[in-house]
């Protein structure tokens, strides 16, 4: 600022100085075309001067963004986040500046909004419709910050932390003890091990999948988006990363305490989820891969309701994978309690049921059966079950699921892969979706979707300038709110981190896009609190959320919900219009956060402001915090 006031009173003065002699006409010519020369100069070095500085791109910017060792939770010290644009907030005069958010009860440390136990338990059993979303009333929100638990510690960083987890972070020892001879978890000291077992592969996951490949073309990217159903600690998801497949696991919230919780304190992908009454919240023909492993979904029941429903999920041409009952009952009847004559009728029937829906089987050997769906309807060699009447197979929250097979775009030929052939992974992260190529996502075209592209490059590109940590194992767990055609996802792609892709119900359904690309997500209302545990992504992405949704429900409630999925110490970007961008800075005030206003890339012109915020580090039952304020 004092450079541009030299700079305006230079242009006041210089003029009369240059024309005080005005009887020396002669003189005053012979100066004149320099002089003008000298000052137009000087007007564009000031101005891109002091535009420079006002950018937030001169001295003093930047995010002090190194975080604490795992033992030792500090913000540095030079963390400085005051904005770098002039941000006048209008504060209405009978409003208090900020809100104080007060600590839950500890307690709470664990809360799950939607799945809670006690409300859970007033729900039928039938179907699990008691295990499914089932969401506080507005006077029963709360209105408070989840702590994290004594002795909280930043997780381990990938690839370790896929086998390893802090003993404070997740303090639940049930499953040792339960699944103890499957393998899949150990407690040794202060940590959890994961040897990588599980019920149906207590040998360790890499044999398991080994197995897999032999019949399904994992290895060549091929295969890249699946699907466990009832995943337990997720060790199948896991140990396919290092693979280049990404899984989308999910299980409930049930006697087997913290599966979820420790699946993404392991930095995999995962959310509580159910198949019981409604439809699973991912777009159709999304998953290459699905596999139940001992997930005791009764497959054969409903009229074949259930295997109906991963067939929506499942591509043409994708495989499913059943290890468990009923397969290979002729050695484990026994010990699964049941007679040779139930399970081999469960085994028929659930054949039956693939055959109708046009799955082959392609393999059964020991307790593992494979089948794969065929990659349009001209094949099928029986009639297909009956077809669902929906005319949109993507609209499904918290719609009741049916009896009836998902219908799939028509083809011209029998070579024709239905809804269209998508590239092997990597390319295909870049490559025109099917859904895009065809015009079926409204006002959406090719060019606008490379377009796309390039701009979330520039705004990751930007992103780390100011922040050197994004790109590393340090935000393994990422989530974008409100993912669009998921260009944030395809720009930060690497095996060192994950983004949980969220569509927000009230937004452009772009989810298959999402899933063309080889990247995973799931579709939610940010009116309610999302499917996970506290304290699981370490890095929140929210571009124009609080825009979308600002007339729709609280804000507040939104930003509460931020905060419990947050890890202590990690970080959110928000995007949005400057006036939306001052109300959420105004909450975020009483949170605990500590905030930086900064202007678009573009300059301070841009009406379009970033925020980013740090959580400070505090845990249940006390006052620490790692504030610079504090």
């Amino acid at each position: 600022s004092e450079i541009l006031v030299i700079h305006l009173v230079f242009i006041r003065d210089f003029p009369k100085h240059i024309m005080g002699n005005k009887h020396n006409s002669a003189g005053f010519k012979t100066r004149s075309p320099l002089s003008i020369f000298i000052v137009i100069c000087l007007c564009c070095f000031f101005y891109i001067l002091g535009a420079w500085q006002k950018s937030g791109f001169g001295k003093g910017d930047g995010i002090a963004v190194q975080m604490s060792k795992q033992t030792d939770c500090q913000i540095f010290p030079d963390l400085n986040f005051e904005t770098h644009h002039n941000d006048v907030e209008i504060i209405e005069p009978s409003k208090p500046k900020a809100k104080v958010f007060k600590p839950c009860d500890v307690k709470y440390t664990d809360y799950t909004p939607c799945q809670e136990q006690d409300r859970a338990m007033k729900f039928p059993r039938e179907n699990m419709i008691y295990r499914e979303r089932h969401c506080p009333p507005e006077e029963e929100k709360l209105h408070c910050l989840i702590p994290a638990p004594k002795g909280y510690t930043t997780p381990f960083p990938w690839p370790k932390g896929r086998d390893y987890v802090h003993y404070a972070n997740v303090p639940h020892k049930s499953l040792t003890v339960e699944k103890a001879v499957q393998n899949w978890v150990q407690f040794q000291g202060d940590v959890f091990k994961f040897p990588g077992g599980g019920t149906m592969f207590p040998q360790g996951a890499d044999a398991y999948i080994d197995e897999l490949a032999s019949v399904i073309p994992i290895a060549d990217g091929s295969v890249r988006t699946a699907l466990d159903t009832g995943c337990g600690v997720a060790s199948w998801g896991a140990y396919l990363m290092k693979r280049n497949v990404l899984a989308m696991s999910f299980a409930p919230r049930d006697n087997h305490e913290a599966q979820v919780q420790f699946a993404l304190e392991r930095g995999v992908p995962a959310v509580i989820g159910v198949l019981g009454s409604i439809h699973l919240p991912y777009p159709s023909r999304a998953f290459d891969m699905a596999q139940c492993s001992r997930c005791l979904i009764p497959w054969a029941a409903n009229d074949g309701m259930f295997l109906m429903e991963v067939d929506r999920v499942l591509r043409p041409g994708g495989y499913w994978i059943l290890s468990g009952p009923p397969i290979n009952w002729k050695t484990y009847y026994q010990t699964w309690k049941r007679s040779k004559a139930d399970l081999q009728a469960e085994q028929r029937r659930i054949e039956e049921l693939a055959e109708s829906l046009c799955w082959e089987k392609k393999y059964e050997k020991g307790d593992i059966a494979i089948f794969r769906k065929k990659a349009n309807n001209k094949n099928c060699r029986r009639k297909s079950a009956s077809i669902c009447e929906s005319k949109d197979a993507d609209d499904v929250w918290y719609k009741e699921m049916e009896a009836c097979k998902t219908p799939l775009p028509e083809v011209n030929s029998a070579n024709e892969v239905a809804g269209g052939e998508l590239k092997k992974f990597p390319e295909r992260l870049f490559a025109i979706p099917p859904r895009v190529a065809k015009g079926l996502v409204e006002g959406v075209t090719a060019e606008s979707f490379q377009e796309d592209n390039k701009l979330w490059k520039k705004h990751i590109n930007a992103y780390k300038r100011n922040n050197k940590l994004i790109g590393t194992t340090r935000y393994r767990n990422i989530m974008d709110m409100n993912a669009g055609l998921g260009g944030f996802a395809a720009a930060l792609e690497s095996p060192k981190s994950w983004v949980m892709n969220v569509v927000p119900t009230i937004a452009k359904n772009t989810l298959g896009v999402i899933y063309e690309r080889g990247l995973v997500g799931i579709y939610h209302d940010w009116c309610e609190g999302f499917s996970t545990y506290p304290r699981t992504y370490d890095f929140i992405h929210a571009n124009g959320v609080f825009s979308l949704y600002q007339n729709k429900c609280n804000l507040e409630d939104i930003l509460l919900e931020m905060d419990r999925i947050l890890r202590p110490e990690g970080i959110v970007i928000f995007r949005d219009e400057v006036d939306v961008m001052n109300k959420v800075k105004k909450i975020a005030g009483g949170m605990r956060w500590d905030t930086k206003m900064m202007d678009h890339e573009d300059g301070p012109l841009v009406p379009e402001k970033i925020l980013v915020v740090v959580k400070q580090y505090w845990v249940g039952g006390t006052g620490n915090s790692t504030s610079s304020d504090q």
